[in-house]
């Protein structure tokens, strides 16, 4: 079987319009199948140059490709079963900015490029003090695209329309807008001047994004019948499931530029995308976030099998149905049929998404996706959400670490955040590890040891799974 490249497939050739940030699954199977569908559809005729986000990655495995890969999109469709497999053309190629710089920097150089496109998990939207403008590249991702931003700026003069359009698609509330909060605390760090400031502002647009599509990634368990079907070597298969939307709070000016929503593609253009944001954040990936540690600790490895355990699946119900329903405002028939939606596509037969993916930075997630809703919860109904707070007492027992059968336990996060697990699991006083790990606002900007009850819940949780198990703690939730 030949290996996957343009000298072996037949793939089409587009001009580089859009840089984007990251080149992880879930873009690869959103984004850019959302382009690929637009060129066919539209003629927007965009390439797709990708950055690599941080100083590991796979640009190189994707370089090795010429950028192309396969994806596989499984699901009912308007009564029908789905099982399409295509190959994916539209990234041109991709740069690591840490051993490539100056081809980076050579982007903002590039008068075709318009749109920048972004998800680098909900920590990558961070503004960090230590950066500098001189670095090769700036750590975070705001002061990358800061850099870029201020050289195209100085290349082209200031011109008016050379300007870019950017999409931030991290799940956090009005992204855009702290997207671009960043962005300015770099302009005056930096002293990149009034006029610099001035150019942002004016010719370039932030746009707030909510996407909303799930992704398991690499479908290692029929990754054989789909190379057969596909008839090359490919290691950057993708599978996610049929649904998807994009909702875009951005003028019309924007949606003629960006014609997606022309493309037959459920992509929305809107004036704010908050009522759509926290109903999904809060119904899909609230539960995500808390059912994977609870579900692997109890033995279980996807999200389906989660859902359908008798115990834990009363544990996801409970914690989707009984508490954080109650700490949204949207119409209780309206928020209900969201969540039998979402249930029904956590148990989507053809879809295998595995806990283990979604635990990627699940301290970041907690904030964004369950935190709030904790707050909203305790303040409406006088007592803390017995599930959320499982859910954290989940996440910070598989955070430290060891095995479950003869797996390893490996959490993927910051690295300040593994060592700060590392260092209170130390002495096994679940207590102290409770303690501390509410007290790091580095973590929550904030000291969440001054939410009331809530150390001695965590603790309590904490020691039920210490000394008897995840699933009997999770019998003292549900039952």
């Amino acid at each position: 079987m030949e290996r996957l490249n343009r000298n072996t497939a037949e793939a089409a050739k587009y001009p580089e319009k859009i840089i984007q940030f990251g080149e992880g699954n879930f873009l690869r199977a959103f984004v850019d199948w959302i382009v690929w569908k637009t060129n066919r559809a539209t003629g927007f005729n965009a390439g797709v140059v990708v950055v690599q986000p941080i100083d590991r990655g796979m640009v190189d495995v994707l370089n090795e490709q010429d950028g192309l890969y396969h994806l596989n999109l499984q699901g009912i469709d308007k009564g029908k079963a789905v099982d399409s497999l295509d190959m994916i053309d539209v990234i041109t190629r991709g740069i690591n900015p840490y051993r490539d710089f100056d081809d980076y920097m050579a982007l903002a150089e590039n008068p075709e490029i318009r749109f920048v496109i972004s998800n680098t998990t909900e920590a990558g939207i961070a503004f960090d003090p230590a950066c500098r403008l001189e670095d090769r590249p700036a750590s975070s991702y705001p002061g990358k695209l800061t850099q870029l931003l201020y050289h195209r700026f100085e290349y082209f003069h200031g011109a008016a329309d050379k300007g870019l359009i950017i999409f931030p698609c991290e799940l956090i509330f009005l992204n855009g807008k702290e997207l671009k909060k960043c962005i300015y605390q770099y302009i005056d760090l930096w002293n990149l001047g009034e006029d610099f400031k001035s150019w942002f502002e004016t010719a370039c647009g932030v746009y707030c994004t909510l996407v909303d599509r799930i992704v398991p990634g690499y479908p290692k368990d029929n990754i054989a019948e789909l190379l057969d079907r596909a008839g090359f070597e490919d290691r950057l298969v993708v599978k996610a499931e049929i649904f998807h939307l994009w909702v875009i709070e951005a003028p019309e000016s924007v949606a003629k530029e960006f014609p997606a929503d022309k493309a037959g593609l459920n992509v929305l253009f809107v004036p704010s995308e908050a009522p759509y944001h926290e109903r999904k954040v809060t119904l899909l990936n609230g539960p995500h976030t808390v059912l994977s540690p609870v579900g692997y600790l109890s033995g279980l490895d996807t999200v389906k099998e989660c859902v359908e355990d008798p115990l834990i699946g009363k544990f996801v119900r409970k914690v989707m149905y009984g508490e954080l329903i109650e700490t949204l405002d949207l119409p209780e028939e309206e928020l209900k049929n969201f969540a039998d939606a979402v249930i029904e596509r956590f148990v989507n037969p053809y879809v295998k998404h595995f806990v283990t993916s979604i635990m990627l930075n699940s301290f970041p997630k907690y904030r964004t996706r369950d935190l709030p809703g904790l707050k909203t919860y305790l303040q409406r109904k006088g007592e803390l959400p017995q599930g959320l707070v499982l859910g954290l007492a989940g996440i910070i027992t598989y955070y430290k670490g060891g095995k479950r059968g003869e797996t390893e336990i490996v959490p993927a996060d910051d690295a300040a955040i593994v060592s700060l697990l590392k260092e209170l699991w130390a002495n096994n006083d679940v207590k102290e590890v409770a303690r501390g790990v509410l007290g790091a606002e580095f973590i929550w900007g904030e000291n969440l040891n001054e939410i009331p009850g809530l150390t001695d819940l965590l603790s309590e949780k904490l020691a039920l799974i210490q000394s008897c198990g995840m699933r009997k703690a999770v019998e003292s939730v549900v039952c």
